[in-house]
């Protein structure tokens, strides 16, 4: 990285724009596979559009174009954004075309066939990789026809062609073998392990896939290992060793879940250190300043007074880090409950979803809907930004961060909710503080466990009243199906939404409840009807004043 980014100051300076884009790529890349997900996005794209500036770009230049265009695609696959992937490798076989780069094709064909294998839409993904192997037969590349070979093997098991599969497999594993390619290698033993199985060779398999997971191992690649296990999981409970089928189970989705978890984990945490590094930034030179100000005071000061001044700021210094010690182990909770709820608010999925929402007015040519919504999405993530460094804001912020959460929502529910908010009249919301992003949680809640599988007019209420003691209270109703109902509902889907946020926002709240003399506190009613049928769900977060 450090040397990736000198050279792109080199090419600033020489002010060579084919080097700046090369530099900005390899960026980009090295981002990637260090899975922080953003900024290999934003280096992508920004290699791309200064390539895109020049009029009649140079052989180099176009290969560069290919690179940017090749890892952003690599990127959306990465995230399981198929659809958006095939457009960019799309993109990219138009010039490779052009520059008569049949390597670049092989690539992008493979690319394609992935994600045309991931989206089941396997005679695509078969004639993609059937398309990349004639093209690796061309430039005569070992590595290339296997890894093809290996695509199509696995078509052909999804297409209970597991003879042919297996003829495949055992002509290109020797192939591999010499090659050298430790992935390549573990890949093609796996691959025929789970072959094996589908023709009930099971001894057979079992060896393949115990090679397969032992290079895997020792070469750390995380993925192989979860779908070696994932695979000899299967074979366990084929033969029916249970115990050990189970064994293998465990080891596999520890594997996945920390791919994944990583993966969003990077991302996250990526677009918050943006975030914090360009406001740190302006807080130091504000400092700064600050300080040479102090400075130019204090030499123009009398000697007592300079004594005093150190004295004070001795004693300053010392009460401080007194009281930090006694914060410290609520600051660093305070902080974790900070990152989760963040993390919470702006996951991938959120994002991606909303912005392909968005891209659907686009595509359909309602231009008026698209900026109108994508404007509102931009505030939502300004907000949520802005909101998360605050301990405390006005409920009327927290009133329009919500409102605009729903509006960006209810464009993928075909704008059926019917969300209002009522605020009596003796209530100022501006002068009603509370902690910040604390209400959307339950809204989502709402919206995906009690509206999402609800048949009908779909409603949701926010009120906003004054309650006894000196508290306001926040009521949020739904006439969803019930939190009996939306638990069946869950424990019958194969992917299911965790409701994480909710218990990150009442633990967020009793630790804000130490610095008011009343307690903040969560009802979750469930309603019914006169003849005891589930109408909806009611929660109550009562906030104290005093």
């Amino acid at each position: 990285m450090a040397l990736h980014q000198r050279a792109f100051e080199i090419a600033q300076t020489g002010e060579n724009l084919e080097f700046e884009v090369y530099s900005l790529n390899m960026i980009s890349v090295v981002f990637r596979k260090t899975d922080a997900i953003k900024s290999a996005l934003d280096y992508s794209q920004k290699a791309l559009e200064l390539a895109e500036t020049v009029e009649n770009p140079s052989k180099g230049l176009k290969r560069s174009i290919n690179v940017s265009l090749n890892g952003i695609g690599n990127i959306y696959q990465t995230l399981e954004q198929y659809d958006l992937a095939i457009e960019q490798f799309q993109k990219s076989m138009k010039l490779e075309e052009e520059l008569g780069n049949k390597l670049g094709l092989a690539i992008n064909y493979q690319n394609i066939g992935e994600c045309y294998e991931a989206l089941g839409r396997l005679e695509e993904a078969l004639q993609s990789y059937t398309i990349s192997l004639s093209y690796n037969e061309e430039i005569d590349s070992d590595k290339g026809r296997i890894i093809c070979k290996n695509g199509i093997a696995h078509v052909y098991v999804h297409q209970d062609k597991t003879e042919e599969a297996q003829l495949i497999l055992e002509e290109i594993l020797p192939q591999a073998v010499e090659l050298g390619d430790q992935e390549i290698i573990a890949l093609v033993h796996i691959t025929l392990g789970w072959t094996l199985i589908s023709l009930k060779k099971y001894k057979a398999a079992k060896g393949h896939l115990q090679q397969g997971l032992e290079l895997a191992q020792e070469y750390n690649l995380p993925g192989e290992i979860a779908q070696a296990n994932t695979y000899l999981s299967d074979l366990s409970w084929k033969r029916g060793d249970y115990k050990k089928a189970m064994e293998y189970y465990k080891v596999a989705e520890h594997y996945d879940d920390e791919i994944s978890n990583d993966r969003n984990l990077r991302y996250v945490n990526d677009m918050i250190l943006r975030y914090e590094a360009e406001k740190k930034s302006t807080q130091i030179e504000a400092l700064a300043k600050d300080n040479e100000a102090v400075k130019q005071r204090l030499q123009k000061s009398k000697t007592t007074f300079l004594i005093s001044g150190i004295v004070l700021v001795f004693l300053a210094g010392l009460f401080y880090i007194l009281y930090r010690q006694y914060q410290l182990k609520s600051d660093k909770k305070m902080l974790t409950l900070e990152q989760s709820m963040l993390r919470s608010q702006m996951n991938p999925h959120f994002l991606f979803n909303s912005l392909n929402s968005i891209k659907l007015y686009i595509i359909n040519n309602e231009k008026k809907n698209a900026v109108h919504y994508l404007n509102k999405f931009s505030k939502l993530v300004r907000k949520i930004l802005e909101a998360s460094s605050l301990k405390e804001i006005p409920l009327a912020e927290e009133l329009e961060t919500v409102e605009l959460y729903m509006n960006i929502e209810n464009i993928r529910f075909s704008n059926e909710i019917d969300f209002k908010i009522t605020i009596e009249d003796d209530i100022d919301p501006q002068l009603v503080r509370i902690p910040s992003l604390i209400l959307q949680p339950f809204l989502e809640n709402a919206l995906w466990h009690g509206l999402s599988s609800k048949e009908g007019k779909k409603k949701i209420d926010l009120q906003v009243s004054r309650g006894k003691n000196g508290f306001i209270n926040i009521t949020i109703t739904d006439n969803g199906v019930g939190r009996q109902a939306a638990e069946k509902i869950k424990e019958s889907k194969v992917l299911k939404r965790k409701s994480v946020g909710i218990d990150i926002t009442k633990e967020r709240l009793a630790n804000f409840s130490r610095d008011y003399q009343n307690y903040f506190n969560v009802e979750i009613l469930d309603l019914f009807d006169q003849n005891n049928n589930p109408t909806g769900t009611k929660v109550v977060v009562h906030i104290p004043t005093v």
